[in-house]
């Protein structure tokens, strides 16, 4: 245990090891992406689950109409950390998003522990996704063409099914277009991110005429607390701003268009969950949200089944651009800890063509996609929310730690009042964790970092390149 929270990476060595692995071209990645590229990311991985499926959920079991500010709170807690994000994204242009700031800061033995948590946020949050997904296809093809895909290839085993096959075979097309290439997919994001707004814009055009102001009262419900709870829970809706950090290696100027991407992104995002939720539940009474598609359902409820059709449509859209994100998140974490030597050094091997992680992709893309299909995953959203705040708080507490280090390192964009900001953005991360997520939830997280302890010590620490 000698020197088990000494072992660091100093940051001029990681970037100087990025640059030297991508000389000889085996792991190198493209850079095709410019600040638009990434907003369109992060809103892509953002705008999606929080409105279309989350959304109803919290306002029903929560936070009643005071939804409004469980989204301001996480919005808060999320932009404190996006700060924190953006300045380390701008002073390490590295991929790995919170694990490589880990490193690069608190060590080696804690970078392991968020690069962990990273891996069941993004794939038990990728594999949830694909199966709200499934629900949304199969509604849509229902009642556009009037086929209906039999339960028992729509359902996992714990629901009466076989497997949810939709689920799984979205998660296996996403990879494959990974696999192709960071261009291809960026493009197609940007394509369906445009066609998602618009759907979100059109939501709040036809329902914003159709409010019922006395819906709004009780405005809270369940108190203080359960805004509070509410805020835990639709935490899942800001995750996606995180991925846009991993992205830094395929970036044109990341010192430039790092930071303007991720607080973009979030800026943009927060506003359409404050609106979108506002006008959900004055079209409908709280209680009756508590649906897999609220915001679809609260326009057929009302008579416009037309536009119901429509959300349901953008609804699509916008799962499957989460999707891509987390899935393009997870295999670029993988790449940053493998040629860390954190894990095998096949997931940082790069397609001599496509120049993108392939074998990293497409095993994680076979895994999500079984998990998709045979999982019951109703406490997923928690544990992906556990797993964000965690590495928020030490990503925040990072930047102290940096600015302290090495104070003079170039940095294309720094955290305003720091160290406050950074200290409050890390203390309101582990405030969500305690008083907005349940304890079964909590023990979960443990659980999981007790096996990942186990193959640190077992493999990661032996084979790291920090192994004198």
């Amino acid at each position: 245990m000698d020197g088990l929270f000494e072992r660091r990476k100093p940051v001029e060595a990681i970037i100087a090891d990025s640059r030297a692995a991508g000389e000889g071209g085996a792991h190198q990645l493209k850079r095709a992406m410019g600040v638009w590229g990434i907003t369109a990311l992060g809103i892509g991985a953002i705008v999606g689950t929080g409105i279309f499926v989350l959304t109803g959920h919290a306002a029903a079991t929560s936070a009643g109409p005071g939804i409004v500010i469980s989204f301001v709170i996480a919005g808060i807690v999320s932009a404190l950390a996006a700060l924190c994000y953006a300045e380390l994204a701008s002073t390490v242009p590295v991929s790995g998003s919170a694990y490589t700031y880990v490193y690069a800061t608190l060590g080696e033995f804690i970078a392991w522990i968020v690069g962990w948590g990273l891996i069941l946020e993004y794939a038990l949050g990728a594999a949830t996704v694909a199966i709200g997904w499934s629900g949304y296809f199969g509604d849509f093809l229902h009642a556009t063409f009037g086929i209906t895909i039999p339960r028992a290839y729509s359902t996992n085993p714990f629901e009466g099914g076989v497997a949810n096959v939709p689920a799984a075979v979205i998660i296996l097309l996403i990879s494959f277009l990974l696999i192709r290439g960071t261009q291809e997919s960026n493009t197609v994001n940007k394509v369906i991110v445009c066609v998602k707004l618009a759907v979100v814009a059109f939501f709040i055009f036809i329902g914003i005429g159709h409010v019922n102001p006395a819906n709004w009262h009780p405005f809270a419900p369940f108190g203080i607390k359960g805004i509070v709870n509410g805020a835990g829970l639709v935490f899942f809706a800001y995750i996606g701003f995180d991925a846009v950090s991993t992205s830094a290696e395929e970036v044109q100027n990341p010192e430039r268009d790092l930071p303007r991407g991720i607080i973009g992104s979030l800026a943009v995002c927060t506003v359409l969950y404050i609106l979108v939720s506002g006008i959900l539940t004055g079209i409908l009474p709280y209680s009756e949200l508590n649906v897999p598609s609220p915001v679809s359902y609260s326009l057929i409820k009302i008579g416009l089944g037309w536009a119901g059709a429509i959300v349901a449509v953008g609804a699509i859209a916008g799962l499957t651009t989460v999707l891509l994100v987390m899935l393009y998140g997870q295999s670029r974490v993988f790449f940053a800890m493998s040629r860390d030597g954190l894990l095998p050094a096949v997931f940082s091997r790069v397609h001599p063509r496509f120049r993108t992680p392939y074998l990293s992709s497409a095993l994680i893309g076979v895994v999500v996609a079984i998990v998709a299909a045979v999982a019951e995953l109703d406490v997923v959203a928690d544990l992906v929310n556990i797993g964000t705040l965690a590495a928020f708080a030490l990503v925040s507490v990072g930047v102290v730690v940096l600015r302290r280090r090495s104070p003079d390192l170039k940095r294309g964009f720094r955290v305003p009042f720091s160290p406050v900001v950074p200290i409050v953005s890390a203390l309101a991360a582990v405030a969500l964790i305690f008083n907005g997520l349940p304890l079964r939830t909590i023990e979960a997280y443990l659980i999981w970092l007790v096996i990942g302890l186990g193959v640190y010590f077992g493999y990661s620490r032996r084979n790291s390149k920090l192994q004198v």
